[in-house]
């Protein structure tokens, strides 16, 4: 018997304060959009019963997991918090755009460091024996886990491969969901799917895409 894993995207969030500051990502909250994803997350899998629910540990995780589940105890995986970028103002100014809006493109080299922090081959240094932890407890039968873009980009593409790929086109809109089944192998059965917008008709920019504009109007 396969067993079901529901990996969501947190809801959304701003990096930057009404006056245009930067916040510090590790302390972000959810949004009113983002409050609304989660709950139409919850809504989505009301009648599922989650044996567990995992989140990153980080407030925008553990915001949108106590919305989707609020009656199950929620674990914190640190090693599934989100990819790390270095400051930007490290990054040369000639190169932000190109550095910001191409981070995710096409099939990444695991030497590339996401906006000069942390490596591609570093997250799934820690992303992957987390995966294969969950994987290896058969205690449960369904899991919901909310982590990360990133995250859940490496968690997707390792599923599809079976290797240290890391398919960068995998978009994941705020608060997402993706399905997937595990038993002798991985089957991937939903990606990107977004309970507020099925069709993904608000907007044809990625996420890094909208995080740029973002940090120039800011």
């Amino acid at each position: 018997m396969r067993r079901r894993l529901y990996l969501m995207r947190h809801g959304e969030v701003a990096y930057f304060d009404a006056d245009g500051r930067p916040v510090a990502p590790d302390e972000v909250s959810l949004t009113d959009d983002g409050i609304r994803q989660a709950e139409a997350a919850g809504e989505l899998l009301a009648d599922v019963r989650l044996d567990r629910v995992i989140a990153s540990g980080l407030p925008r995780t553990m915001e949108t997991a106590a919305l989707v589940a609020p009656h199950v105890e929620i674990e914190v995986w640190p090693a599934l918090q989100e990819i790390k970028g270095a400051r930007l103002s490290s990054i040369p100014p000639d190169e932000l755009e190109e550095t910001f809006v191409h981070a995710f493109r096409g099939v990444v080299p695991l030497g590339k460091r996401f906006l000069g922090g942390e490596t591609i081959g570093a997250l799934f240094d820690r992303v992957l024996p987390a995966l294969d932890r969950l994987v290896a407890d058969e205690g449960w039968d369904t899991v919901l886990v909310v982590a990360h873009g990133a995250v859940n980009r490496a968690v997707l593409s390792y599923a599809l491969t079976g290797e240290r790929v890391f398919l960068g086109h995998f978009e994941q809109a705020a608060g997402c969901v993706n399905v997937l089944d595990v038993g002798s192998e991985w089957i991937v059965r939903a990606v990107n799917v977004s309970p507020v917008d099925p069709a993904h008709t608000s907007t044809r920019l990625t996420t890094m895409e909208r995080y740029w504009e973002q940090y120039r109007r800011a």
